[in-house]
């Protein structure tokens, strides 16, 4: 038997065991290829946290990482949240702890925190509101222009939404995500010089973010071709643009469904090997399991989900 018809007996088993199941797949946008081509629900992860809130079936597979799950189940408490493998972490959400946010918060008494989704639960429930990479200005901006501000995880995100809105009183945990501050502004430049015409797609998470920023204003990247994007606004930017050839500054595993959704346009990976391998982790082989073993559960304890419900709803309902 080819690999391919392997794949194919397995994507049979697992729309079987969804239909018992009464169940949803819900895929991340850096998932291999032939998950993110099973998925129901394919997004950034504030596309896939609205379709947790709003899903009828009684069991959730999310193709993603740890905290991606646990904020699903948070959301679903009476839903079965499954994760098909347990070691899907993430390296930004590891960077801050509950503990080290409790004695940053005792520094700055009365300060607004702002949690971005890549953390644990434990680090929401001491967050007055979490947000994404496609909302976080909108969630700062909402915020009373007095009130100071504690942004956390990325350092990356945070610098860009610190510029974005003229914040002076927003102070940054310097967390970041291994993969995309490996996307260094050099890498960025050479392929440019490569692809002098293409569109350049940078998530804010990356290393080359701020440069990209600061290059913009200096005149020396052309701000009508540089765009700052979350994953999900990425895709639909590539989709609307009237351009040919795109440089992509995130982790590759976009680029397939850029490709999908636009067979006659052209993407670059700005750093081939921005792969993460937590994402990578996720297999048809491990759906089915989970699918047909019930495993493995994802559950938040009731106290820790009940403290961080406000700021997860908040981050579903702004922007």
């Amino acid at each position: 038997m080819t690999v391919t018809e392997m794949q194919s007996r397995i994507i049979e088993e697992i729309q079987e065991w969804k239909k018992k199941r009464n169940a949803i797949l819900l895929a991340h946008n850096y998932q291999l290829p032939e998950i993110q081509d099973i998925a129901d629900v394919l997004g950034d992860s504030l596309a896939l946290a609205r379709a947790a809130v709003n899903t009828t079936k009684d069991v959730i597979v999310f193709c993603g990482v740890h905290f991606m799950a646990e904020t699903a189940a948070m959301l679903n408490p009476e839903k079965t949240v499954l994760l098909p493998d347990l070691e899907a972490g993430c390296s930004l959400a590891d960077s801050i702890t509950a503990d080290q946010l409790r004695e940053w918060k005792a520094e700055h008494p009365g300060a607004v925190v702002v949690a971005y989704v890549n953390t644990t639960a434990e680090v929401k429930a001491e967050s007055d509101y979490c947000c994404t990479s496609s909302n976080a200005v909108d969630i700062v901006r909402s915020i009373p222009d007095d009130k100071e501000i504690l942004f956390l995880p990325d350092m990356f995100l945070g610098s860009f939404v610190k510029r974005e809105t003229g914040r002076e009183n927003m102070h940054i945990w310097m967390g970041e995500c291994h993969v995309h501050a490996g996307i260094a502004p050099h890498q960025v430049e050479e392929v440019l010089t490569e692809h002098p015409e293409a569109e350049l797609l940078v998530h804010p998470e990356c290393g080359c973010s701020t440069s990209s920023m600061y290059l913009m204003s200096e005149g020396v990247l052309p701000k009508d071709k540089t765009h700052i994007l979350s994953t999900g606004n990425m895709l639909k930017h590539s989709k609307d643009s009237q351009a040919d050839e795109f440089i992509v500054a995130t982790e590759v595993g976009i680029i397939h469904q850029m490709e999908k959704q636009n067979p006659e346009k052209r993407f670059v990976a700005a750093n081939p090997e921005a792969i993460c391998p937590f994402m990578k982790m996720i297999t048809l082989e491990k759906v089915l399991a989970a699918l047909k073993e019930n495993k493995h559960v994802i559950t938040v304890p009731a106290d820790t989900a009940e403290r961080a419900k406000l700021s997860i709803e908040r981050m579903v309902s702004i922007g």
